[in-house]
């Protein structure tokens, strides 16, 4: 009883940190350093830190065989490159709960991937995820007004969940024959390689780390060197939260930790409402519960599939 009311705390404190983790993003990409620098500096970070403490620990499981490596490399691009970046766009152009909420839609497009692409059959619940999680977002976006939302910030929300998709994919495959810590490592390490091609660490903007971050809204008065919010969002807001989620799932059912793991979005919002003063319409309220909904149906069909 004590162990998974232990695991139960654990989730719902990583969750609130990955949650509180949007809402410290957003300052950073409000002062200017763009989303591929923040996510190159967010995997290079959590990458080094993590290496030292998985290699001191299990240093000969980190070895991957040949077999591995080109899945491992699809691993770290989709699941750690493209996730962190779409996030990063798509709170840096919209509110920080709507860009969860769509990125969480990624069981709906699990189901579909495995109904229509692996041939699999899903349970009908897979068609009542559908209808709540595309009705939720018809309410989100508020079509019928016309384009509500930022596009760029949309799109990216949207591959941001294709790309969750993909990372939920390709670890249920790696997983097998890797441990979760020794996955994640690698996966933040063919990451940081690829910033590391695409954006040379020699002209990385090494000012942030001195300019000062206004805190924006509720704390608007108030600023911080740069390197606060950064070292947060390596340490608090990536780190200790994995450790924490990876410690939880040992002790509890993946219905359990699913549910509780949709606690980030309405955390996210809450937090997002009180500090940056970021506010949803009634309509827009009432779709992301029922996005919710569809998510929570989607994952249970996931698991159903057979």
């Amino acid at each position: 009883m004590f162990k998974s009311l232990r695991a139960e705390g654990l989730l719902v404190l990583g969750a609130a940190l990955f949650a509180l983790n949007g809402v410290v993003s957003k300052l950073v990409l409000e002062s200017g350093l763009s989303a591929w620098r923040l996510t190159q500096v967010r995997c290079t970070g959590a990458f080094l830190i993590l290496l030292l403490f998985v290699a001191a620990r299990k240093g000969v499981e980190l070895k991957p065989t040949r077999a591995e490596l080109p899945w491992l490399a699809a691993y770290g691009i989709v699941g750690f490159a493209l996730v962190q970046v779409g996030y990063f766009i798509a709170i840096a152009r919209m509110h920080v709960s709507i860009a969860l909420i769509i990125e969480f839609t990624a069981p709906i497009w699990i189901v579909l991937y495995i109904r229509f692409v692996r041939k699999k059959h899903v349970p009908i619940t897979m068609w009542l995820a559908l209808i709540f999680g595309f009705l939720g977002l018809l309410l989100i976006t508020q079509v019928w007004k016309g384009l509500t939302l930022d596009a760029i910030g949309l799109i990216a929300a949207f591959l941001d969940a294709f790309a969750l998709a993909g990372y939920f994919l390709l670890g249920e495959k790696l997983v097998v024959h890797r441990s979760t810590d020794t996955l994640t490592v690698w996966g933040l390490g063919f990451a940081s390689l690829v910033w590391v091609l695409i954006t040379p660490v020699w002209s990385f903007p090494y000012e942030v780390f001195t300019r000062d971050i206004n805190l924006l809204g509720k704390f608007s008065e108030y600023s911080v060197p740069g390197w606060v919010p950064i070292l947060w969002i390596v340490v608090a807001g990536t780190i200790l939260p994995y450790l924490f989620v990876l410690s939880g799932l040992r002790h509890l059912s993946a219905s359990t930790s699913s549910m509780i793991g949709m606690l980030e979005p309405l955390v996210a919002g809450i937090i997002a409402w009180w500090w940056l003063r970021e506010t949803l319409t009634v309509i827009q309220l009432i779709g992301g519960a029922v996005v919710i909904i569809g998510i929570v149906l989607a994952d249970r069909a996931r698991r159903q599939a057979v």
